[in-house]
């Protein structure tokens, strides 16, 4: 079986308590679509970490098709981004070797990146270089929302980048699209190659209510 992973990274810091349930609410919008088409669950598998003053693992990686829902997200404390970037570099680094023990020819892994602010932790640059120079260098699509920094996104991504566009889209309304746009991307990323082909990463090129921010240059 050809397997892509795609790990959500949220932020569930306290700035976060307001629109929370929006994405919680998507979230289950985005188990039902992928757990009842087995086209698409076979061929994907979905992990979920929050973020705040420490990373867990709330849905360690899964075909959707297994689990009947998926932990809820839950605001409070800080934003360290370096504890976000060590758990999934850890999660990936278990994961993939699985996957292929059991035969699975298997994709570079997607992490779709959520955060409402600025890092609070000051070594977080070191987590995300080693999370890059790891074997497994997974694909990253980072959204910014509220009042999080457009050059810290555009530092974390390496794959795209995405900022809430301004204060007249409510951040309740950005979640609503960015959750769309992860479905979109696992739905259109499994189901875009023709029986023997290979998959492809599709992801949107535009978000509603998101600009594209540019990515460092090396």
């Amino acid at each position: 079986m050809q397997i892509l992973p795609f790990y959500l990274v949220c932020d569930e810091s306290g700035s976060m308590a307001g629109s929370i349930d929006v994405l919680n609410e998507a979230l289950v919008a985005l188990h039902h679509e992928i757990s009842t088409n087995p086209t698409i669950s076979d061929k994907t598998r979905f992990a979920l970490i929050g973020f705040s003053d420490d990373a867990s693992e709330l849905q360690q990686l899964v075909d959707l098709g297994d689990v009947s829902d998926l932990p809820k997200l839950a605001a409070g404390g800080f934003t360290s981004f370096g504890s976000a970037f060590r758990t999934l570099r850890s999660a990936i680094e278990r994961d993939v070797p699985a996957l292929k023990a059991e035969g699975h020819d298997v994709y570079r892994p997607v992490v779709f990146f959520l955060s409402d602010g600025v890092p609070t932790d000051g070594d977080w640059e070191t987590a995300h270089e080693a999370l890059l120079a790891s074997a497994y260098r997974p694909h990253v699509i980072a959204f910014g929302i509220g009042t999080a920094d457009r050059g810290v996104i555009g530092h974390v991504a390496t794959f795209k980048a995405f900022m809430q566009q301004d204060d007249s889209v409510k951040p309740a309304e950005a979640l609503k699209e960015f959750a769309g746009s992860l479905t979109r991307s696992i739905v259109r990323s499994a189901s875009g190659a023709r029986a023997g082909e290979a998959m492809s990463l599709q992801v949107d090129d535009h978000v509603p209510g998101f600009t594209s921010v540019s990515l460092d240059k090396l």
